[in-house]
């Protein structure tokens, strides 16, 4: 999966934003209040509003008129995004937009579309197409690659107009786009990591991904160390050379059946549990657990990777971050700061501007100054902190 393109109107600071030719590793920055965090949480959104529905995912964001840009109470929002995913086995390049409306002061979905082309040319073809919780579906996409054959349409209706239609089928396997698409959703990680929620002892159940708050770090660090092994190997060894001393780290039960991670440090003989382990060292440890899950996230969202990470473990972490990319899995990342930024490749690069209160977005790679200086030698970070970026104020 890889996201190319998003466009975004009427979401907060967002008037009218797009974002084409993104990579696999997209790192962006920006003044505080360019919207960032927002960006982000058109994800979040979007996952909230499978795993529920329009009106709460709107609700824990304060509200319809919250959420839409000031001034524009009396629009939609929108959201379209651009997506290569696989479909039936074949790579397509998808397209989903969303529109968000008011009626009666209660929230809905005023059309949802999921749509791509049948073959190599012509238009997008709509696989999914629904107004105000009533549309149809395509139930014979394995044909779908022969134009000359008649797509059957499916009628529905869902129970509510603030349910997403790609929700509601996308449970049902005889609707192949809404099922991939829904799985997709599902399955990224908007991180909203808090060192405070990861520490402590948890109660000893199950779980096999990190959750976006890494309040199952304990339970996932098991998990990975008794079915996966090797990974835990490999995440242990990245700990040594990241943070001096580490020569362990276990999941281990409590006399009343939780589970406490505790830190062996080389100078001490008994290990430390993580009560007492740095901000620093649990964080790496959090990240590491993300970046080597055996069954990857397709889409990772992490803002501010560098708070509580000491400096120079930035350039690495931002390699390790491009490594994930590289597999397969596609990650956002916001940052302030030059160092990880120096490890990034300039395509890799977007900033963010605000002129007349307006949010712009600018593709580094697309600069020529930008370009020719790196090509000289210099490094983003510092050409960032220096006021290169057009608009910036860092």
């Amino acid at each position: 999966m890889k996201i190319i393109s998003i466009k975004i109107k009427n979401y907060r600071v967002f008037e009218n934003l797009k974002i084409k030719k993104i990579p696999a590793f997209f790192v962006v920055v920006g003044a505080n209040g360019t919207g960032k965090s927002t960006l982000f949480d058109i994800f979040g959104f979007l996952h909230d509003a499978l795993k529920n529905n329009i009106r709460q995912a709107l609700q824990v964001r304060g509200g319809f008129n919250e959420v839409i840009t000031r001034g524009k109470e009396q629009e939609d929002i929108e959201i379209e995004l651009q997506i290569r995913m696989k479909i039936l086995g074949t790579q397509r390049m998808v397209t989903y937009s969303l529109s968000i409306g008011q009626e009666n002061k209660r929230p809905l979905i005023k059309r949802e579309i999921l749509c791509y082309r049948r073959g190599p040319n012509g238009k997008p073809y709509h696989f999914l197409n629904f107004k105000k919780g009533k549309g149809y579906a395509i139930i014979n996409e394995e044909e779908s690659d022969q134009p000359e054959t008649e797509l059957k349409r499916e009628k529905q209706e869902l129970d509510s107009s603030d349910i997403l239609a790609i929700k509601g089928l996308g449970q049902f396997q005889r609707f192949k786009a809404a099922s991939a698409f829904r799985s997709l959703i599902e399955n990224w990680h908007v991180s909203d990591f808090h060192i405070s929620e990861a520490r402590g002892s948890k109660d000893a159940l199950y779980a096999e991904h990190l959750s976006p708050k890494g309040d199952n770090m304990a339970l996932v660090a098991q998990y990975i160390y008794q079915e996966h092994p090797e990974i835990f190997e490999e995440i242990l060894q990245r700990m040594q050379e990241r943070v001096p001393g580490i020569s362990k780290v276990e999941a281990k039960n409590t006399e009343d059946g939780r589970l406490i991670l505790k830190f062996q440090d080389q100078a001490f003989k008994d290990p430390f549990i993580d009560r007492y382990v740095s901000d620093g060292t649990m964080k790496m440890f959090a990240y590491l657990i993300l970046l080597f899950d055996p069954k990857p996230h397709p889409l990772l969202c992490v803002e501010e990777p560098e708070n509580q990470l000491y400096p120079s473990l930035l350039h690495e972490l931002a390699e390790e971050f491009a490594s994930y990319a590289h597999r397969g899995g596609q990650v956002f990342v916001s940052t302030h700061s030059p160092d990880f930024l120096n490890a990034v490749p300039l395509e890799s690069i977007f900033w963010l501007t605000k002129e007349n209160g307006i949010t712009k977005c600018s593709r580094a790679k697309d600069d020529p100054t930008l370009v020719n200086l790196v090509e000289a030698g210099d490094l983003p970070g510092y050409l960032w902190t220096q006021g290169w970026f057009q608009g910036v104020a860092p």
